[in-house]
């Protein structure tokens, strides 16, 4: 054996070395790196923590914003409740100040427009030989009308045991009956079967200085109207009747007694009774409550 030409080794032999790794595939991808589950865990509940965060941020905002619009619809309905009230207060304000302009304008002193609303309610009475004024008051009822006058009108008739009268207006004639008399008040009650409108009683009495209008049949002349003023209240005992008495100066005369005294409202406060015979300006007329309570009438 020449020692320079070495015998190649047996092929198929064993080796004595390792054998050599086989080279890697030409193309092949590396194989991925495995994941950790651990991690992914806590990332997904970071996530979960956050969004219960956030939509607590939001449910808070939103909470907030529904108090805010609440307190505003509040505010706003009281400002509503407040408005509306005040325009109420404005309103009763106005309704009250139109009421008493009505009333001032009621009570201004108008005789023309007094005595149009009173005359068809005025009638001459004729009793035996003697006339003078009646009128109906209050509401006619079951056919029947109530008349006011002064009882020394129809004194002869009641004296002498009969209760007949005549009533007059605009030409007309109407059979009456005496049915009550205060002789001391000097007051009679007649009734007629006929509806007539009567005049309403006065709801406060008489003062001193307020203007009225006196409607009679002086001397036989029906519709004579005179205007004045109350010039005193008298009470009873004054020297004047034996009841309370009502001093005017408007003008009267013989058969004005038992015409009604009535003010601005268009209400009777008195029946006129007499005059002064040796003065001018002081006529008396008895209060309509005397005659309302004495013949419960009103």
């Amino acid at each position: 054996m020449n020692p320079e030409n070495p015998p190649a080794p047996f092929q198929g032999g064993p080796s004595s070395g390792p054998p050599a790794s086989a080279p890697p595939v030409s193309g092949g991808a590396p194989s991925p790196a495995p994941v950790k589950r651990g991690s992914l865990a806590t990332v997904l509940g970071s996530l979960a923590v956050l969004l219960c965060v956030v939509l607590g941020v939001v449910a808070v905002m939103q909470a907030r914003q529904i108090a805010s619009l609440r307190d505003d619809v509040e505010d706003a309905r009281a400002d509503t409740r407040s408005a509306q009230a005040s325009g109420d207060q404005r309103l009763d304000s106005l309704e009250s100040q139109v009421a008493q302009l009505g009333e001032q304008a009621g009570q201004q002193f108008n005789p023309q427009v007094i005595a149009a609303a009173v005359l068809p309610s005025v009638f001459k009475v004729s009793a035996d030989n003697l006339t003078g004024t009646a009128f109906a008051v209050g509401s006619p009822s079951g056919g029947t009308t109530k008349f006011l006058t002064a009882y020394h009108v129809v004194d002869q008739v009641w004296k002498r045991g009969s209760t007949s009268v005549t009533l007059e207006r605009d030409g007309q004639t109407y059979p009456g009956t005496v049915t009550d008399v205060d002789q001391a008040t000097d007051i009679a009650l007649i009734s007629a079967p006929f509806d007539f409108t009567g005049l309403a009683p006065a709801s406060k009495p008489a003062e001193a200085g307020q203007q009225v209008v006196v409607v009679g049949a002086p001397l036989g002349l029906s519709d004579s109207v005179t205007a004045g003023v109350v010039s005193a209240v008298r009470p009873a005992g004054s020297g004047v009747g034996a009841g309370p008495h009502i001093q005017f100066d408007a003008s009267i005369n013989p058969g004005n007694s038992g015409g009604p005294v009535v003010n601005t409202a268009k209400e009777v406060v008195g029946i006129a009774t007499a005059k002064a015979n040796n003065a001018e300006g002081i006529g008396l007329a008895t209060p309509i409550e005397t005659a309302c309570t004495t013949f419960n009438l009103c």
